[in-house]
């Protein structure tokens, strides 16, 4: 696992001393000697190194990485530009559009969200091939509550779009009153009609960052 280097590793520094983060490397790193793994090891981190802690304005949660070959990339929802854009990704960009008037793209590629200051999260970091959460119960749901609890303590303003279950189960962890959180369905096909399809959280999250004087993010990709 290619470590964290920006202001994210002071941050989380306690963590990595715990016995439950030297568990989970233990069981991360026999899982990607012994079977395929996604993200590529050198990726498990990407969400932290593409958006320093100083720099995150939204947080997006997602549950686990794509289990398929050549999608995860360490980015929740996203998928390299050579790679079909999922069902659930496709759902959100077309909430962008009808929100915004977002041009849908012709790929998945989400890094230009993560270095505006988007923190695209996954809640577990690694998954074995073709087999959704199966690192499930591995111990990053604790490093990555570690670093929501992190969040939370700013003092500034930073949007958390809470789409689904699983990931409106952190709202209890959020009690920020300089933050916003927005909570809607899951983007993916099956929840998609059931709320989240005219949440308009794209538009609620730029509206909250320009009435704190941030720069709002430019969802065009």
């Amino acid at each position: 696992m290619a470590m964290i280097a920006n202001d994210w590793e002071p941050a989380l520094k306690a963590e990595f001393a715990k016995p439950y983060y030297r568990e989970l490397y233990t069981k991360v790193r026999d899982a990607y000697s012994r079977e395929v793994v996604y993200p590529p090891a050198e990726e498990i981190f990407q969400a932290y190194h593409l958006t320093a802690l100083s720099d995150v304005k939204v947080v997006i949660l997602g549950q686990d990485p794509y289990h398929e070959e050549g999608q995860a990339h360490g980015l929740c929802f996203s998928v390299k530009e050579n790679v079909a854009v999922p069902p659930s990704l496709v759902n959100i960009y077309k909430e962008l559009r009808d929100d915004i008037g977002f041009e849908i793209p012709t790929h998945g590629y989400l890094e230009k969200w993560a270095k505006q200051g988007v923190l695209l999260l996954n809640t577990v970091l690694t998954v074995r091939a073709h087999a959704a959460n199966s690192h499930k119960g591995y111990g990053w749901e604790k490093f990555t509550d570690a670093t929501i609890k992190i969040l939370n303590e700013q003092d500034r303003p930073i949007v958390y779009l809470l789409w689904g279950r699983n990931a409106r189960d952190k709202k209890a962890m959020l009690n920020n009153p300089k933050q916003l959180v927005l909570e809607a369905a899951h983007p993916s096909p099956l929840s998609a009609y059931n709320g989240f399809f005219g949440c308009k959280h794209f538009s609620k999250t730029n509206e909250f960052l320009k009435a704190n004087g941030i720069r709002p993010v430019d969802w065009q990709i």
